[in-house]
């Protein structure tokens, strides 16, 4: 009775173990399945919504615990199974791993054969195959000193000395090479990681780097770098259109914060068929008063993309020396105005506090999104045929919110909440219906939010800019990194073979080390 007892007890656990695993197993299909069904939808309709990327930013996260969860359920059913003799192991469908990539070194390691049959003892054994298991496994990081050996010679008719120059180092008298001081900088402007963390790190592997000594090595390369930051700058403001914007920096000053910001240009003429390569230009201030983007622009005169900040109405001014930039403003930027008061499902995270559904601003948004469905459908055609559409199925769409809104307008009390979207529109629509005139024009001012994104991150990592120089530094040195990860080129490679090469290339010869003639270079000599 004991042992039935026992075994009934052992099956019931078991039984349990495995319902568990069972239903770990199927909420982390069920997450990976929504995921991809997401992913599908953004490539086949494009960002529906602004919290399109959030949200699939968040199911990733949620998948990666469903699928720890799972696979922990999983092995403990498995031991409980293994307890009882009626009871089988669960089957758990896992997803289909991708092969190892061809680049990557294979070490093989052979298993002794048997030297005699294990049934009956003969030694006539011939062999019939075999069977590969990879693992994939890394290597620490290895560190190494190379010596540079100059050799001396004394003539003897003359008695001159002669010895080869020494290498070059980016810093007077340096140490350190270039795939370190590469590292250093991805690490610290591309990855966010502050000095003191990475002389901390260098510190447990045995590599003594004060925070001073790795800053001293960033200030000498931002001053070697700064040619080619200045080829940038001026490839970005040549630009027929820029995306413009800015975010808070806070900068370290007498032992508080003040409210610094980084401003951003960028130059992605992609969406309408330009063949000019994309690039990305950043400057920092202290505050944001207008007269900086006056004179980050002073030499710009073609088209703005960017919110409605007053900042930019000199640029604007037809009296204006270099002749008055034509202002395109975001249709995303209204559009989540009006989203803010129709978002259902945060209304129902907020329970009884939530506001009402406001209907006009569910139908502002509904209208809107139709404008954008026309965009993905021309996004990389020229300008000229993106315009003729824009005039053909556009135009009769925009006219139609205007009336619209202007309808709805005349309607609304002073207290309406949506009422302050609909002045922010109606007051700038010159601007916002600029893009039926000009197929050169985007609806959105999403590249340049997007590369403002790493700044956003980066706040909670670094916390603040050591000072007004420090700011103006990593401006400069996030142009060089974002502008290689727009051409699709590694920051980490392309800074390390630069920094090698840039003391012995002529200034004559100084853009074949931009990033997308770097890009093309290495792939003629890949092919050839």
């Amino acid at each position: 009775m004991i042992r039935a007892e026992r075994a009934a007890r052992l099956e019931a656990e078991a039984l349990a173990a495995r319902a568990q695993a069972e239903t770990s197993s199927t909420q982390a299909l069920i997450a990976h399945l929504k995921l991809q069904i997401e992913k599908l939808r953004r490539e086949l309709y494009g960002r529906s919504s602004e919290r399109k990327a959030r949200l699939l930013e968040q199911m990733e996260l949620q998948l990666g615990d469903l699928e720890a969860a799972a696979t922990e359920d999983e092995l403990a059913a498995e031991k409980a199974a293994a307890q009882t003799p009626t009871l089988k192991s669960i089957q758990r469908r896992h997803p289909v791993r991708k092969p190892f990539p061809e680049h990557l070194p294979r070490e093989r390691v052979v298993i002794p054969a048997p030297d005699s049959c294990p049934c009956c003892g003969s030694s006539k054994l011939s062999k019939l195959g075999e069977d590969v298991t990879e693992t994939l496994e890394v290597i620490p990081r290895q560190w190494k000193v190379i010596q540079t050996v100059r050799e001396r010679f004394s003539c003897r008719a003359c008695e001159t000395i002669t010895q080869p120059p020494a290498p070059f180092h980016v810093t007077p008298r340096g140490f350190a090479g270039p795939n370190l001081l590469a590292q250093i900088l991805f690490e610290k402007f591309g990855q966010h990681q502050p000095l003191n963390r990475q002389s901390e790190r260098y510190a447990r592997e045995g590599i003594d780097l004060s925070v001073s000594t790795l800053a001293d090595q960033v200030g000498a390369c931002t001053l070697a770098l700064q040619p080619l930051h200045a080829l940038i700058e001026a490839h970005v403001l040549a630009a027929e259109r820029l995306h413009g914007d800015d975010t808070t920096v806070p900068i370290l000053a007498k032992g508080q914060t003040v409210k610094g910001h980084i401003w951003t240009y960028v130059r992605d003429d992609r969406p309408f068929g330009g063949r000019a390569p994309p690039a990305a230009l950043y400057y920092a201030s202290r505050d944001r008063r207008h007269e900086h983007p006056a004179r980050h622009l002073q030499a710009f005169s073609g088209i703005l993309q960017a919110d409605a900040y007053s900042g930019y109405n000199g640029l604007y001014d037809p009296a204006r020396p270099q002749g008055p930039i034509t202002a395109a403003l975001c249709w995303a930027h209204a559009r989540r105005q009006f989203f803010e008061l129709a978002d259902i499902a945060a209304n129902a995270r907020r329970g009884r506090k939530a506001p009402a559904i406001s209907p006009i601003a569910l139908e502002a948004v509904k209208r809107i999104d139709e404008l954008f469905e026309i965009e993905r459908t021309i996004n990389g055609l020229s300008a000229e045929k993106r315009l003729r559409i824009r005039r053909t199925e556009s135009a009769p769409l925009l006219t139609d919110l205007e009336e619209w809104l202007r309808t709805e307008r005349s309607r609304l009390s002073r207290s309406a909440l949506v009422l302050q979207p609909i002045d922010y529109m109606l007051r700038r629509w010159e601007r916002f219906a600029g893009f039926v005139e000009d197929g050169r024009i985007c609806l959105t001012n999403n590249a340049a939010e997007r590369a403002l994104r790493g700044f956003a991150l980066g706040r909670k990592a670094w916390l603040f800019a050591g000072s007004e120089r420090g700011a103006e530094r990593a401006a400069a040195m996030t142009t060089l990194i974002a502008t290689a990860k727009l051409n699709d080129v590694d920051p980490l490679a392309w800074l390390a073979d630069v920094l090698a090469r840039i003391a012995g290339t002529p200034q004559s010869r100084l853009h074949e080390l931009l990033p997308w003639e770097w890009k093309s270079i290495n792939q003629r000599a890949v092919a050839a």
